[in-house]
């Protein structure tokens, strides 16, 4: 029986997943390698993430969306799986926006982070 647990989200755009890791400062490795759980079992994954008790978390594509995949009972990140997402799930957010709208003639204008960790942004786009 596997250990692994695999979460859904809404993350579909893989360049936008690693640029939020990288803002969040998670040293992540490019996939596709495998996931290390539990009595040796592995799991496929295109980015993963080396934890220091050799049980890896990772992000696997399910054909819709990035899954998270980790075996939860030896999770070794700084904060809860939920946190964690929401904190990546922020982040990969903001980069698919600014990207999205730069590719309609978009860029921002103003960006400000609230006390509650919101960011708000303000996109423009000039024509003649």
């Amino acid at each position: 029986m596997s250990h692994f647990s695999q979460i859904k989200t809404e993350i579909r755009n893989l360049e936008s997943l690693k640029d939020a890791l990288n803002d969040l400062g998670i040293d992540w490795k490019q996939g596709p390698r495998d996931v290390r759980g539990y009595r040796g079992q592995t799991h496929a994954a295109e980015v993963t993430i080396d934890q220091d008790n050799g049980y890896d978390v990772g992000f696997t594509w399910n054909g819709k969306e990035y899954e998270l995949v980790a075996d939860l009972q030896y999770w070794q990140q700084n904060l809860s799986v939920e946190g964690f997402l929401r904190q990546v799930t922020q982040r990969y957010a903001y980069h698919t926006v600014v990207k999205e709208t730069a590719k309609a003639g978009f860029q921002v204008a103003e960006q400000k982070q609230a006390q509650d960790g919101s960011i708000r942004l303000v996109v423009q786009r000039w024509s003649a």
